[in-house]
């Protein structure tokens, strides 16, 4: 049986490393970059509790190896940035464990380091098709050290490409993107805080929001927020020095010392930051007439608010390869089976956590109050569904090692 995985990001790796310890199984995972070539991945990100438990599930010593690379994630605070604190949560409070603080290029060269010879690397995709012998098969065509390489008759075409896969919009068509409203903006810089700047923490000023959280080893990872009109880019006037300034100090009292120490940072990094709108696309997990299956932002990109995108595509991945797992060594080779099963098991949990997600980022909303709002999710609805987000991760599992 011939797999073919496009993307060797979070859960493409993941998915190659597991799924190339079956037997008779050829796996080939194809990567645009050069190896070790992470500097699309410069800044850092929040792990959710709930990737931990799910990967822990099928692949424990590759979550030894993620935890050596990070800081664990404990505690998420959120005050005003002149100090006032409105929320303070342990995740053992809603969690089996914690998350993981880390740099994208440090996760990036763990999780390629563990799925090994299966990756190959400098690999620009340059066709996609359904095969001509079988049309539920695809064929893959590509460039690799200046000669074009072709594999026919996959058995299983795993899209692990990101938000913009070129395998979706090239199977299944373009997804449908709704825009929240919302500009983003991340940078990852040296620890120079002194201390003030641990675990994850957020600070409002109205509907203005920075974030910040350390990650090994000596860096600070800093994002911001602010409202925008849904169908405008964003204004270059909203990303000078001046402007974030005014956007995150609070006009009645001086800022805290964190958050003095984060403005300071985000206006004198104006020129190297990172901006993106904040956005959603449909979800979709296998294409209707093929055995293609989307992993990741590619099957559902999702608004970054609880921090659930890497977050989402490890759990897809550690769920996917489990179910395979099992199928293939239960003698089942229905690959249209497989993947009907795979969207069965995830695509509730996944309506339930692009909504919560976009239900999250009420506070950061043109006209939001985020004292009212933050304070609503102390209250048991939302501690609720954070349990939910945090322990309920699936897995088709009944006792047998995957």
């Amino acid at each position: 049986m011939r797999i073919v995985i496009v993307g060797a990001g979070v859960a493409g790796c993941v998915m190659a490393r597991r799924l190339s310890r079956l037997d008779g199984v050829e796996v080939v995972c194809l990567e645009r970059v050069a190896r070790d070539d992470h500097s699309e991945a410069g800044t850092g990100l929040n792990v959710g509790p709930n990737a931990v438990k799910a990967v822990k599930a099928v692949d424990p010593e590759l979550v030894d190896r993620i935890t050596e690379a990070s800081y664990l994630w404990h505690n998420w605070r959120i005050s005003l940035t002149d100090g006032t604190v409105l929320f303070d949560l342990p995740l053992a409070d809603v969690a089996d464990g914690p998350g993981w603080r880390i740099r994208w290029s440090e996760l990036y060269r763990v999780l390629r380091e563990a799925a090994g010879d299966k990756v190959f690397y400098g690999c620009e995709i340059t066709g996609i098709g359904r095969a001509a012998s079988d049309p539920s098969k695809t064929s893959v065509t590509w460039i690799e050290d200046g000669k074009t390489r072709r594999l026919d008759d996959i058995d299983l075409l795993i899209a692990a490409d990101g938000r913009y896969s070129a395998v979706r919009r090239t199977i299944s068509g373009e997804p449908e993107v709704q825009q929240t409203g919302v500009a983003i903006f991340r940078l990852l810089v040296p620890d120079t805080a002194g201390g003030l700047i641990d675990d994850y923490e957020q600070w409002f000023n109205g509907p203005n929001r920075l974030l910040s959280f350390k990650v090994p080893p000596g860096h600070i990872y800093v994002a911001g927020t602010f409202p925008i009109s849904p169908e405008a880019p964003i204004a270059e006037s909203l990303k000078t020095p001046d402007a974030l300034r005014a956007a995150y100090t609070p006009p009645d009292a001086e800022p805290s010392a964190q958050a003095r120490w984060l403005i300071d940072t985000v206006c004198a990094n104006a020129a190297d930051t990172h901006w993106a709108r904040m956005q959603e696309h449909t979800l979709l997990y296998r294409a209707e007439d093929c055995n293609v299956l989307y992993l990741g932002d590619a099957a559902h990109g999702m608004v970054p608010t609880l921090g659930q995108g890497a977050t989402q595509a490890l759990e897809d991945a550690a769920n996917a390869s489990a179910l395979i797992t099992q199928r293939y060594r239960d003698g089942v080779r229905d690959v249209a089976g497989w993947l009907a099963d795979i969207e069965a098991l995830r695509q509730q949990r996944m309506r339930f956590v692009m909504a919560f997600s976009l239900e999250a980022t009420d506070t950061m909303r043109d006209g939001a109050d985020p004292v009212a709002g933050t304070r609503h999710k102390t209250e048991a609805a939302f501690q609720n569904s954070l349990k939910a987000l945090y322990r309920d991760v699936g897995l088709p599992l009944d006792g047998r090692r995957t």
